[in-house]
């Protein structure tokens, strides 16, 4: 009888000691870079999940480390390597590649590690769920606004990011499939430059493109952050700021200020504080046994100075950083 009673108490302390590891969870969130605005509200999302979850009763350890700059893919791969030889929990991950991240990402799979895809899509099944704004259809947005403040006639620039980078790619894509479908009074002067990981960078590529093409272009667009940003720096030095129409893509400190002193038309944006909060809520629900879409839309949406200051576009163009990134 002693023995019984010693089986059923050490069933029960395994048990109770089962449940309480069920509730603490480490979670790596590993963006494309660290230094855009857009991650901040990622990683300030991330932080907002892990307040809410713990006043569920449920504890999560956000690692956040990402590479310094948006084109260094070797080094994405040792962060990544290194959260699965660490055993962590689960992977929050926005893969600066869709190709070059598959083979870490199926090592962590085949691990029994849950990985989610955040922003931009990853060339394998092997993950648990992709959590993203419809990156194509916000290209289309910024075809459709820029052909509208064009009147349908005039000669634009598109400026990319980078290969494999799957995200701006179909921002991309969606850009040009309306152009040429909607707008055949518009002449598309270049879509082949790509502007590289920084501003600096992008600023440059900007520079070339205006260099050759300054004296005709009537309207620019720019996929990301950093490519906005490179376009309003060199359309502000070649003096045609507020001249030549302009959308672009995600909001912050330097858009939103282009914005508003009118050197930029309208920004597409997406939601990173909702994209790095769903992330985080969808690993740790995989983790608990949950059933999670293999898919979510966080959405998105055209800024101009007439909704600027809308309370639906609050969380996007002013995210509250300060509340989560102590």
């Amino acid at each position: 009888m002693k023995n019984c009673w010693y089986k059923i108490l050490l069933l029960l302390a395994c048990s109770t000691a089962a449940a309480w590891a069920a509730d603490t969870y480490t979670i790596a969130v590993i963006p494309k870079g660290t230094t855009h605005e857009f991650w901040k509200s990622i990683h300030a999302g991330a932080e907002k999940a892990k307040l809410e979850l713990a006043a569920q009763g449920i504890t999560v350890n956000i690692i956040w480390k990402g590479p310094l700059k948006e084109d260094d893919r070797e080094q994405q791969i040792q962060v990544v390597e290194n959260f699965i030889g660490r055993h962590v929990d689960g992977i929050v991950l926005a893969p600066l590649d869709n190709k070059a991240l598959v083979a870490p990402v199926e090592t962590a799979a085949r691990g029994k590690i849950p990985v989610v895809i955040i922003d931009s899509a990853l060339l394998t099944k092997a993950i648990t769920s992709y959590v993203s704004t419809d990156n194509r259809e916000g290209g289309r947005i910024a075809a459709r606004n820029l052909g509208r403040l064009l009147e349908g006639k005039g000669k634009v620039i598109m400026l990319r990011l980078q290969v494999g980078s799957a995200s701006t790619e179909e921002r991309e894509e969606g850009f040009l499939e309306v152009m040429k479908k909607d707008f055949p009074g518009i002449y598309l002067l270049s879509t082949d430059q790509h502007a590289g990981a920084t501003r600096d960078t992008a600023k440059s590529a900007a520079e070339n493109l205006l260099s050759r093409y300054g004296r005709e272009v009537t309207g620019v667009y720019g996929c990301n952050e950093s490519t906005t940003a490179g376009l309003l720096l060199a359309l502000r030095d070649a003096g045609l700021a507020g001249k030549v129409k302009f959308v672009g893509f995600d909001s912050g400190e330097t858009l939103n200020a282009g914005l508003k002193a009118g050197h930029i038309d309208g920004l597409v944006v997406q939601n990173p504080l909702n994209m790095g909060y769903l992330g985080v809520k969808t690993v740790v629900a995989a983790l608990r046994g949950e059933k999670v879409p293999a898919q979510i839309d966080t959405g998105v949406g055209f800024v101009t100075l007439a909704n600027f200051d809308d309370p639906s576009m609050a969380d996007i163009v002013h995210p509250p950083l300060d509340k989560y990134l102590k």
